[in-house]
């Protein structure tokens, strides 16, 4: 008998906690609650399944919602733009084979995972080219730096016709970088990108490729001790609570490339394409003057939190780029030599 009703008993216990689990979870707080759409989609003519991996508090994230309620309005209802951030669909690698077969229709890319679609992509990734917020809208609004890159895909079936961003590249790092001699005692993380591999190498510096959701456990536990990557985005997600130094390098803007599946845009009515193509043009726009602000602001909050904030010596700028120019020419190669030279001619002028 006692072990009938010890059986019994543990029995209801499982059954109490299958039928709690559904109403415990949920209970957790909804991250994207604050985007949801205030309109009804379900009579859209055309829905646009749009991707990003992150989170839409980084603005050049939320610029897909943006998007999304523009789209709407000025389409009057005929486009919905079914927008999945914060990797809902999957990591980059693994939604860009979607977008190629059409499973996706948009995705906000990364730059550095841009690179592994098409070789031109990576042109932004190169150190001190489009370097900072003032050349990056130079390259945007000058058509002949502008159209090779956004048709870098096309061949693939893929159009690039804007990009958003999350500002520029510096280094976070768990002890204080001031110079080369200190960076060359750090472990970075760098992204799984093939320029940013190459660079790292030609500059002679310690890295481990490493894929992003990996990285708080890694820097908690000492496996790595720097990160490069953005301030908006160190401290957006916490990573400055562990890594309380920030050099600034401001050798690339981090860019979200908008690529958009063509055989889907290709069925659009044509009053429906000048439209979307306009839309991510303005809320492109407006978002790339947002990030501006929130680049500063994100500094200002991390200095207010302790973090160190560096600024890198024109000498060492100076060395970093000397010792980049096997990368300029190698990708030069792959990019275009002459393009490469266009686009650095171009933004160097004043």
């Amino acid at each position: 008998m006692k072990r009938t009703f010890a059986l019994l008993t543990l029995l209801a216990m499982v059954m109490v906690t299958l039928l709690a689990g559904p109403l415990l979870a949920s209970d957790k707080p909804d991250p994207l609650a604050n985007w949801k759409a205030k309109f009804d989609p379900s009579k859209a003519e055309f829905t646009y399944i749009l991707s990003n991996i992150s989170h839409p508090a980084i603005e050049g994230v939320a610029a897909g919602y943006a998007i999304r309620d523009a789209l709407w309005a000025k389409s009057n209802g005929r486009i919905y733009v079914d927008y999945r951030p914060l990797a809902q669909l999957g990591g980059e690698k693994d939604v860009i084979a979607k977008l190629k077969l059409g499973a996706v229709q948009g995705m906000l890319a990364s730059s550095v995972a841009a690179a592994n679609i098409a070789d031109r992509f990576g042109i932004v990734n190169l150190p001190y080219v489009v370097d900072s917020f003032e050349s990056l809208d130079k390259f945007r609004n000058t058509p002949e730096l502008w159209k090779p890159f956004s048709e870098s895909a096309l061949s693939l079936g893929i159009m690039a016709p804007d990009i958003t961003g999350y500002g520029p590249y510096g280094w976070a790092t768990t002890t204080p970088v001031r110079n080369l001699t200190e960076a060359k005692t750090v472990n970075f993380r760098i992204a799984e990108a093939p320029v940013n591999t190459d660079l790292y190498k030609a500059w002679g510096l310690k890295f481990t490729v490493m894929p992003w959701p990996d990285v708080p456990q890694a820097l908690q536990t000492g496996v790595i001790n720097g990160l490069d990557h953005t301030a908006i985005v160190c401290n957006i997600t916490k990573k400055f609570t562990i890594a309380k130094y920030f050099t600034e390098l401001n050798y690339a803007q981090g860019l979200f490339i908008h690529l958009v599946n063509k055989k889907w845009f290709d069925k659009l009515p044509k009053d429906l394409q000048e439209i979307f193509i306009q839309v991510l043009a303005e809320e492109s726009a407006k978002t790339r003057e947002a990030t501006k602000k929130q680049h500063a602001d994100q500094l200002a909050k991390a200095k207010e939190a302790g973090v160190e904030i560096i600024p890198l010596a024109a000498a060492d700028r100076e060395q970093l780029i000397k010792a980049s120019q096997p990368v300029y020419a190698a990708w030069g190669q792959k990019i275009g030599i002459d393009y490469l030279a266009t686009v650095r001619a171009g933004l160097a002028a004043k």
